[in-house]
């Protein structure tokens, strides 16, 4: 069910004002802890559950919310200008499992399946289906913020619109170091709508808490990762290629990844640049990486592997074209 906006936002917005605390959970036929992450899709009936509002943000794009999730915004965006001059915007949040198919099928028959599988979320498994998710971004001196890019620049104003998420019942998602949890790479924007004050402030009161640990839908054994030393790649960009590795391994169901590391510039050959070049054809790589990785099978896991097992230098090999970023090409042993 669809809404048009009310006049219900400015009533939160005056409520927090006079120091009342925002609505806790009510029965709305949404389950608002819900997990939509690449290993579980949309639970079923609730995009007929699902109520929204519509708004046009500074950039004249519509973005469609879920309505608490909306309120809740309004007031976190009135403190933030109020108290610390931040100006927030909503730059997306709900998309519909169409929607998010034709952007697949538009990837397909632009730059293939494999590319296309890479770079876009599988429909029915995107966490922006559920209208809790929310993008933001900022206006600073009169000027939009909202290439990607650009906002990572500003790390002391994600800092402040984060100590102040967890007061209006949202989370900052996808954490820095915990792509191997969520799936995703860092995104300051991303946060979502837990429609609980006290839950949002027990998980962003614990470092590195994911919403997949604190609803005990994975465990969290802690990762090191190691970047060795180089003199053909730096760290950033050994770090660019682990958050690739990481972001796949979330995939691996029932699995622990306890250890990362960097196998060395020998990987840098002739032969094995020509060999990912015949695995992904066409993309002209001209540098390779590998990682090897230590990892732990769950006594609930039912994959190819052994359940409950240890597995040590599992391979990961990822190549680039000239002024291109890493691609993730082929894993296994």
């Amino acid at each position: 069910m669809k809404k048009t906006l009310s006049l219900l936002a400015l009533c939160v917005v005056l409520a927090l004002a006079t120091g009342a605390a925002v609505a806790e959970p009510s029965d709305g036929g949404l389950d608002y802890l819900a997990l939509v992450n690449k290993l579980n899709p949309l639970p079923e009936g609730w995009e007929d559950a699902l109520e929204t509002v519509h708004i046009t943000n500074s950039l004249g794009r519509d973005v469609e919310i879920e309505q608490r999730a909306y309120d809740a915004y309004v007031a976190l965006a009135a403190d933030l200008e109020e108290n610390d001059g931040i100006h927030l915007e909503l730059d997306s949040a709900r998309r519909s499992i169409a929607e998010q198919q034709d952007i697949m099928d538009r990837f397909i028959a632009k730059y293939g399946a494999d590319y296309a599988a890479k770079t876009v979320a599988t429909p029915g498994f995107s966490e922006h289906h559920t209208g809790l998710a929310l993008d933001l971004y900022f206006r600073l001196d009169g000027k939009d913020v909202y290439h990607n890019e650009d906002m990572m620049q500003y790390p002391e104003i994600w800092e402040k619109i984060h100590a102040k998420l967890a007061d209006y019942g949202f989370i900052l998602r996808y954490l820095e170091g915990k792509e191997h949890i969520t799936g995703y790479g860092y995104e300051p924007w991303h946060i979502r709508y837990v429609d609980s004050v006290e839950i949002a402030r027990e998980i962003m009161s614990q470092p590195g808490m994911t919403l997949e640990v604190w609803l005990g839908a994975v465990n969290d054994p802690g990762l090191t990762v190691d970047y060795g030393a180089s003199e053909l790649y730096g760290e950033a960009e050994l770090e660019e290629a682990a958050v690739q590795v990481k972001c796949k391994f979330a995939s691996f169901d029932g699995c622990e990844l306890r250890a990362l590391r960097y196998a060395g510039d020998e990987a840098n050959s002739a032969e094995n640049v020509k060999w990912l070049n015949d695995l992904d054809e066409g993309k002209n790589y001209v540098q390779v990486v590998e990682f090897l990785s230590d990892f732990h099978t769950t006594a609930a896991y039912s994959g190819v592997l052994e359940p409950d097992s240890e597995y040590a230098d599992y391979q990961w090999w990822l190549a680039r074209a000239e002024g291109g970023g890493w691609q993730l090409v082929s894993w296994g042993y």
